[in-house]
């Protein structure tokens, strides 16, 4: 009934993950990556000048849905986090592993000659909040600190009340900005929408949800629409009208982000693929993933544009296979890197961390 509290309707059992929306992870972080070999490489520069050629339209459709994953990957947490409690022990994890990679690569190319030492670079790099309000990684880690409190809101809040929230938030911030008002929302408060999306589809299923056929066909359209919508603003800035060749996608409150987002999470959520185990452990480096090939600005210059050389394999003929190969192979090197780190840091650190919570009878938040 709609006067019941959010915290009662029956849900889905999250003893495990389903490997379907693990699965949506992998899709997800390859989407992002593919995303950043368009933006972090010096190739929009070019593709804003030649923006009609060929080449120009295969990368420009290439690398479109970086926003589109960010809220993919946001609602996810909504989905799994708001029948789970946040612990000092998942922040830890989660910190841990912020500071693992940001150190550990700051000294790779320090040790390596590759920079020099910088007191303001070690200080950004041993700070995980410096980026907050423009860097994901950072803006995520204080968004995960307000997940208890979110939690709270939307457990004791009655149907009618939680969709009204979403309408009041979507209204604020993603259709009256569309009408060129100015109203700013960071990564933070949008992150916190899109939290509400993902919990609401946890707490109150429907019938609806579970069409994996009609998701996956408007998921294919919206698809399809954001790739047409990228074409359009590429035609319309080769006649002479400056506009940004992303404009319809370029922002996570943008409609086609936030659409395709809800639509593929319902496709992958009941794919009903099960448990498989190597799904999972292959999705549970996704945030590692991201954390090494977008770690910095000195990581974007030597991977993108120094080893990989993206700009200068614009006009090749080899350009779509090198696009799709350097893609895969970021992404499987990343996830072997991330694999040792579980293993080799995380796994027995954690053990010892848990060992001194439990001692100290740590509660929840």
């Amino acid at each position: 009934p709609a006067s019941q509290p959010a915290s009662q309707p029956a849900s889905q059992p999250a003893s495990q993950r389903s490997s379907s929306i693990e699965l949506m992870r992998i899709f997800i972080m390859l989407v992002i990556i593919a995303h950043h070999y368009v933006v972090n490489s010096g190739l929009m520069e070019i593709i804003q000048q030649n923006s009609m050629l060929p080449s120009s339209l295969f990368l420009l459709v290439f690398g479109w849905g970086g926003k589109y994953g960010i809220n993919c990957f946001v609602m996810i947490t909504g989905y799994f986090m708001c029948k789970s409690s946040i612990t000092i022990k998942k922040f830890i994890r989660l910190l841990l592993e912020i500071e693992f990679y940001n150190l550990i690569i700051y000294l790779f190319f320090l040790l390596t000659d590759y920079v020099d030492f910088s007191l303001i670079e070690f200080v950004k790099t041993i700070l995980p909040i410096w980026g907050i309000g423009v860097g994901f990684v950072s803006s995520y880690l204080v968004f995960f600190l307000f997940i208890p409190f979110l939690n709270i809101l939307i457990r004791n809040m009655t149907e009618k009340q939680y969709i009204r929230l979403m309408i009041l938030c979507v209204i604020v911030f993603m259709i009256v900005p569309s009408m060129l008002i100015d109203v700013k929302i960071g990564y933070v408060g949008w992150f916190m929408v899109i939290y509400f999306i993902g919990g609401y589809i946890r707490l109150f299923p429907k019938k609806e949800f579970k069409n994996i056929k009609v998701w996956g066909v408007l998921t294919a359209c919206l698809l399809a629409i954001s790739w047409m919508s990228v074409i359009v603003c590429a035609w319309v800035n080769s006649k002479g009208i400056s506009i940004f060749v992303y404009h319809f996608v370029n922002d996570c409150n943008k409609v086609l982000a936030l659409v395709t987002a809800i639509t593929t999470f319902l496709f992958f959520k009941d794919l009903h693929l099960g448990h498989n185990k190597i799904i999972n452990n292959i999705a549970s480096t996704t945030f590692g993933v991201l954390l090494i090939h977008a770690n910095s600005d000195t990581m974007r210059q030597w991977l993108w544009k120094d080893m990989l050389n993206n700009v200068g394999m614009y006009r090749s003929n080899l350009i779509v296979v090198h696009a799709c190969l350097s893609v895969l192979g970021v992404y499987i090197v990343c996830v072997m890197i991330d694999m040792l780190r579980i293993h080799l840091w995380e796994k027995p650190i954690m053990k010892w961390i848990g060992r001194i919570l439990d001692n100290n009878k740590t509660k929840k938040y």
